[in-house]
């Protein structure tokens, strides 16, 4: 069982190697038009200075916050984030923080049951065989070109993951891609821990599509974006961010015990 700081220990060091070059990308893909960002910091400081001074309840939710991330660090392996998360969730409602109508009202169920749907269906490819057939074709399919295991398998994992969240979100695609990419770690010999991985941190590649993750979303929302735009863009940041989880996972996670 991985725990949230084992997790910690893997990924977050390929979130520090890619955040200064997917800047880079951004910024030679995205020229800026205006370098002196003077004005709207000093509006953002106005806007600050006229919500005043933190309240009890702000004092409240940031300790309810510190207790949640807690919870995560040094709980998870036993509870599992989303009993924690859940709970969490609970404490804002209990203390008056929140409305159960606000969070009713802003909650997407849709995407609910999309991720209810794709774990259903994760289940369902594991219990009837399919995940197992489709994990042999897939080496079948890898081994001309010599993909079958190591890295080449790792990085066609993280191909794959990478073209399917960008069609849905990226809870959903672990959920629907985890089981047969265990059966793959199972017939080719590869570590079931390091596929997984691969599939986790791939699927936060979500940079092509609008909706592939809320985040494009929100921003394609504000009408400064084409959809192409995230295309343009996120072909360079997906091809970056899968060499350096290569390397990282080629390198840097032998020596901490995968």
């Amino acid at each position: 069982l991985i725990d949230y700081v084992s997790w910690m220990a893997y990924a977050y060091p390929i979130f520090l190697l890619q955040l200064p070059l997917v800047t880079m990308v951004l910024l030679f893909t995205f020229r800026p038009e205006h370098r002196d960002l003077s004005r709207a910091v000093v509006k953002l400081r106005n806007q600050v200075e006229l919500q005043g001074p933190m309240r009890a309840a702000d004092w409240v939710s940031t300790g309810f916050f510190g207790l949640i991330l807690f919870g995560w660090i040094s709980l998870s392996g036993q509870y599992g984030m989303g009993t924690i998360a859940v709970t969490g969730a609970c404490l804002f409602l209990i203390a008056g923080l929140v409305q159960w109508e606000d969070v009713n009202s802003g909650v997407n169920w849709g995407v609910v049951l999309l991720y209810a749907a794709a774990i259903s269906l994760g289940v369902q490819m594991k219990d009837t065989g399919a995940a197992s057939w489709l994990a042999k074709n897939f080496l079948a399919f890898l081994t001309p070109i010599g993909a079958e295991n190591g890295v080449g398998l790792w990085a066609a994992i993280s191909v794959l993951t990478t073209a399917v969240t960008n069609t849905m979100s990226n809870g959903a695609a672990v959920a629907v891609l985890g089981p047969f990419v265990l059966k793959v770690a199972v017939v080719a010999g590869e570590s079931p821990i390091i596929l997984g991985f691969i599939t986790a941190i791939s699927s936060a590649f979500a940079y092509l599509t609008v909706v592939g993750t809320p985040a494009c979303t929100i921003v394609y929302a504000s009408g400064y974006l084409k959809a192409t735009d995230f295309l343009k863009v996120g072909i360079r940041m997906a091809v970056v961010s899968t060499i350096v989880m290569l390397l990282v996972a080629t390198l840097y996670w032998p020596l901490v015990g995968i």
